[in-house]
């Protein structure tokens, strides 16, 4: 999608600071972290919210989960654990319309998370 914040990191037109890449995926600090790790893990392909996700798409949504396992361990994280956030429309908090995985950890977080 040509408006899409994401699509630009992903084509390169925006340049950021990729932590992670593969064929599927990117991973980069989020710009504004709510925990002292903050990364955000997002597909190459345009998909807007869990609401669009069809069959095709549940490998790729997998792989998000695996990939954010590896950063946790890759931080040191993944023994005192982390969460795993996927946001879907304004009322849950999704503002950028990609599909995008937070990994967040590096303190305590409470519960409920809002």
């Amino acid at each position: 999608m040509e408006d899409c914040l994401f699509c630009k990191f992903v084509s390169g037109e925006l340049k950021i600071e990729k932590i992670f890449e593969n064929k599927n995926i990117i991973a980069f600090n989020d710009i504004n972290p709510q925990s002292p790790i903050h990364i955000l893990i997002i597909p190459k392909i345009h998909i807007s919210t869990l609401n669009d996700l069809g069959k095709n798409n549940n490998v790729l949504m997998g792989e998000l989960f695996l990939v954010a396992s590896q950063l946790a361990k890759k931080n040191g994280i993944a023994d005192k654990g982390y969460r795993t956030i996927i946001n879907c429309n304004e009322y849950g908090g999704q503002t950028v319309f990609h599909i995008h995985l937070h990994l967040l950890a590096g303190r305590v977080l409470k519960w409920p998370p809002g």
